[in-house]
């Protein structure tokens, strides 16, 4: 244990000397937070609708209010209206507005004689997102205008009510779980795999062989130092990145524990696959070609950036036996949902079954001699 401890400490010293080492592990994870997760999955606001009124009727009037309304409150999108229809259309190809409402001739006289009136919306569908934000919100004010103006004393239609169990989640929040088993990986593969292979080819490995330390005690070592500093970056993200998004669930006891927990078993799985993958690599430019690939072969299918529901049946097999799947889900339930130990626990079982068969296949590996 002595002898392991000096190479873990020789390690940590080495890491606190390079102050920016520790801090690039810890930049990039919290600018992807910010960025991402302000940058996606935020409600669509002030876009640009035009509004062809041919019909100038008393039924149109009403959807003229209605945008109105939508203007004043949700703010989804604001009317621009036009004489021509030829005039809407071609800004909405230029792009100077992103869709258009048209009230055609005799809209109100078919709405009284319920003859099927009709609305026509021009959309940019190049953009699906902005596409399908209109098409929802005008078919809601449809539904509204389709609503008799007296309602029924008896309900006689179904009503689904939905109930949320969580209060509403923003994308930063979401995008916080993803962001910390980031931190570990970056930690890991900087502060570990990259600092093995660069002391490899400076041949400090070399003067292990002059010591007493075995082989089992020079890789748990290596091991050991390389979690330390990945345990270290992942809690310092979990505290930063909570207060940056607003999550105050990290300030519950049982909760910290947990999420102790699952920083210390994921920094240990990722470590450890690390140490895996580099523990017969010898060129230093190995570790540095394949962070891009790694990164994103383990971190987007992980689903902690869009559900794993909607990934295709062989995204879904690498998300099955990916590491970062298990973390993301054990920190997005004692981040976001606050649930127990228990609702975790086939994440922990696989995190540490996972860095035990990687460390007990690295280690025979690792090659002693030069």
């Amino acid at each position: 244990m002595n002898r392991m401890m000096a190479i873990v400490e020789r390690e940590m010293r080495k890491f606190f000397r390079s102050p920016a080492l520790m801090l690039v592990s810890m930049i990039f994870p919290l600018v992807q937070l910010i960025v991402l997760g302000n940058a996606f999955g935020g409600k669509l606001r002030d876009l640009k609708l035009g509004l062809v009124d041919e019909d100038r009727g008393t039924q149109a009037l009403r959807i003229r209010e209605a945008f109105d309304s939508v203007r004043a409150n949700m703010r989804t999108f604001e009317p621009i209206y036009y004489d021509d229809e030829k005039k809407a259309m071609e800004d909405v190809r230029n792009g100077k507005i992103q869709g258009a409402l048209i009230i055609p001739p005799q809209y109100s006289r078919r709405v009284y004689e319920q003859d099927q009136p009709k609305l026509g919306l021009l959309v940019d569908n190049s953009d699906n997102f902005i596409s399908s934000a209109l098409e929802d919100s005008l078919t809601q004010i449809t539904a509204a205008l389709n609503n008799p103006t007296v309602e029924p004393r008896m309900l006689q239609q179904t009503v689904l009510q939905t109930v949320e169990l969580y209060p509403y989640i923003e994308y930063m929040k979401f995008l916080l779980p993803g962001s910390i088993t980031l931190a570990i990986f970056m930690s890991v593969m900087i502060g570990g795999g990259m600092l093995y292979i660069d002391d490899k080819a400076r041949g400090v490995h070399e003067g292990y062989l002059v010591t007493p330390i075995t082989k089992t005690e020079l890789v748990l070592g290596l091991n050991a130092s390389s979690a330390i500093k990945a345990v270290m970056t992942g809690t310092v993200i979990t505290f930063i990145g909570s207060l940056l998004a607003g999550v105050g669930t990290l300030f519950h006891f049982s909760t910290a524990i947990g999420l102790l927990v699952m920083i210390m078993l994921t920094a240990l799985a990722l470590n450890t696959m690390m140490f895996l993958i580099v523990v017969r690599v010898e060129d230093p430019l190995v570790p540095r070609a394949i962070f891009g690939i790694l990164n994103t072969l383990l971190f987007f299918p992980s689903g902690a950036v869009y559900p794993i529901q909607a990934f295709p049946w062989w995204l879904r097999g690498i998300a099955s036996v990916d590491p970062f799947t298990f973390a993301v889900h054990g920190f997005k339930s004692l981040l976001l949902k606050e649930a127990g130990l228990s609702a975790i626990l086939p994440d922990m079982l696989y995190l540490s079954l996972f860095a035990a068969i990687a460390l007990s296949i690295a280690t025979p590996l690792f090659k002693r001699t030069l």
